[in-house]
């Protein structure tokens, strides 16, 4: 059965599997769903239209699922979407979404999210994230797989950071970060391929490389962004192994908006 400690608010309308555990003096608000074996540790605080998945962490202290800090916001029933396996340490906050976008703020699978991680309105976070503390997004902000964001970086909205991306400690994100790319700074400058992290992931010699004379056509060779879109394309046509990776990255800065971090 689930195991709800005495001190525990669990609104009767909320929906929570057998096996979830609530801990002391948490708060589960009306429109909550949580997943199977997830643990609410003591002093949580969980409300508005969010779903949770299975086999997730909270720590103490942690407010999800919260109103949007956003003016424009009147209540409307925009959601939050929580996947699988996510460890969420200390003081974290996570916001619904907004109605000036999909309406839903996204966090995938298996992320660490570590303390006073703040995930504003509308933000999309992929899976195999790492959170150091005091990392944040403002609204809007998606953040690919396996991104690494560094204690004490912050992100401006609308921003987009690609898959694989390392944010160094104290950065001050503006524009977006492609993927692969390692930046730090205020504001944020771009130092390279994360080597280390595609390394760690199963790149192959090959692979990286390709990937970081990508990086070169981008940031060393004096190409315009569309110049080296071009020659991403040529390299892409080129490559076998590396195909989708170049691909991936070509087709990120095509959907940029607001320039990426050069």
């Amino acid at each position: 059965m689930t195991v709800i400690h005495p001190t525990a608010i669990v609104d009767p309308n909320a929906e929570l599997d057998s096996s979830v555990e609530i801990g002391a003096y948490s708060i589960i608000g009306p429109n909550v769903k949580i997943g199977a074996r997830t643990r609410i540790g003591p002093h949580v605080v969980i409300d508005g239209h969010t779903t949770i998945g299975c086999d997730n962490q909270f720590y103490q202290f942690s407010s999800i699922g919260g109103a949007p800090q956003d003016k424009k916001y009147a209540g409307e029933p925009t959601r939050l979407e929580i996947g699988d396996r996510n460890l969420v340490r200390e003081f974290c906050t996570f916001n619904l979404g907004t109605a000036q976008d999909t309406g839903i703020t996204r966090i995938g699978n298996d992320n660490w999210l570590l303390a006073y991680v703040h995930i504003a309105h509308d933000c999309v976070v992929g899976s195999n994230t790492i959170f150091s503390n005091n990392a944040s997004l403002a609204g809007h902000v998606h953040v690919g797989d396996w991104v690494i964001m560094s204690g004490f970086s912050a992100v401006h909205q609308f921003c987009q950071i690609g898959d694989h991306a390392f944010v160094g400690m104290n950065t001050s994100l503006t524009q977006d970060v492609p993927p692969f790319v390692l930046v730090s700074g205020n504001p944020a400058v771009a130092h390279g391929v994360n080597i280390e992290g595609l390394k760690r992931r199963g790149f192959t010699r090959e692979q990286i490389g390709d990937i970081r004379n990508a990086y070169k056509q981008i940031y060393k060779s004096g190409l315009t962004l569309e110049e080296a879109k071009a020659a991403l394309a040529t390299a892409e046509a080129a490559a076998s192994d590396s195909a989708p990776h170049l691909r991936m990255l070509r087709e990120f800065l095509g959907s940029t908006t607001r320039g990426i971090v050069r």
